[in-house]
């Protein structure tokens, strides 16, 4: 009997323990970074399970959008290109399961900014193949307290995933057993994401897929908060009567206008040229 390849990517920003999951998954060590800030995971690594019920199960970490060494337009990058090629030896993944951690008090901005590039990547086709695991409920102090973040999650800011088919799983225990039967939970047929269609189906640039959108409109958004910044330290530079304080003023505005100067630079990377926003609308047209 031939053996049945079961692929599962694991996405989600930097600290839920993605590769604590995995751990749990192939019997690999603890894993402490999953508390920490700091990415660990820098590079997409495949885990590879050989089970007694001919399946081996492939077990993809991949980093965080907030990683801490690379740029989102990287990170994007890099998933993008692993997920084309696989695509292109019509390897299709079983399943994707996106981490959040319980214990946090709320949604950051950039778990937010994550969360909306992972659906662009998905895709609503894709979403029945989507579990979203909430992790670290051995570290909840408060049950009540968690069960109401639980609420918010379905109800808000995973309502647009969870009403086209993707599902919440508790990552209860951090053991074995409790990650395989979320893992368990995802053994139907394999299928194509969105930005896998958009890039070989459809042939579009990075740039031009849902994905790579997305992130512009983000640099978008924060271009302008730091041009908001820039001004009003610049305002409070001037009123400042205080020289020790007008010039921490001043180096504050110069991070933020270095920082500024890196999103240019990643908008101008990720920006469509004229003529090939021209040819894409006239493909559209044409289907």
């Amino acid at each position: 009997m031939p053996t049945k390849t079961v692929i599962i990517a694991l996405m989600g920003p930097t600290g839920p323990g993605k590769t604590n999951f995995i751990n749990q998954l192939t019997g690999g060590r603890e894993d402490n970074t999953a508390h920490q800030l700091k990415s660990h995971t820098q590079d997409i690594k495949e885990h590879k399970v050989n089970l007694s019920n001919n399946r081996q199960y492939v077990f993809v970490d991949t980093p965080g959008f907030d990683d801490t060494y690379r740029s989102d337009r990287d990170i994007l990058r890099m998933i993008a290109e692993w997920l084309e090629n696989k695509y292109r030896k019509d390897i299709k993944l079983t399943g994707v399961i996106y981490t959040h951690r319980i214990t946090d008090n709320r949604m950051s901005g950039s778990v937010c900014k994550n969360l909306d590039l992972f659906g662009r990547l998905c895709g609503e086709r894709a979403a029945e193949r989507v579990r979203l695991v909430t992790t670290m409920w051995d570290k909840v102090k408060n049950r009540d307290t968690a069960e109401g973040r639980v609420s918010q999650l379905e109800t808000n800011f995973w309502e647009p995933l969870i009403s086209v088919g993707a599902r919440h799983k508790r990552f209860e225990e951090n053991s074995s057993t409790c990650a395989w039967k979320i893992v368990e939970d995802l053994m139907g047929e394999g299928g194509a994401l969105l930005i896998q269609e958009e890039l070989v189906d459809a042939d579009r640039r990075l740039n031009e897929t849902t994905a790579g959108q997305g992130l512009y409109t983000q640099f978008q958004k924060l271009l302008h908060e730091q041009k908001e910044t820039i001004k009003q330290l610049q305002e409070e530079a001037k009123a400042q009567k205080d020289p020790e304080l007008a010039k921490e003023l001043e180096v504050q505005r110069q991070r933020v206008e270095a920082e500024l100067r890196k999103t240019s630079d990643e908008m101008d990377k990720l920006k469509i040229p004229f003529p090939r926003r021209i040819a894409l609308l006239f493909s559209k047209k044409n289907r």
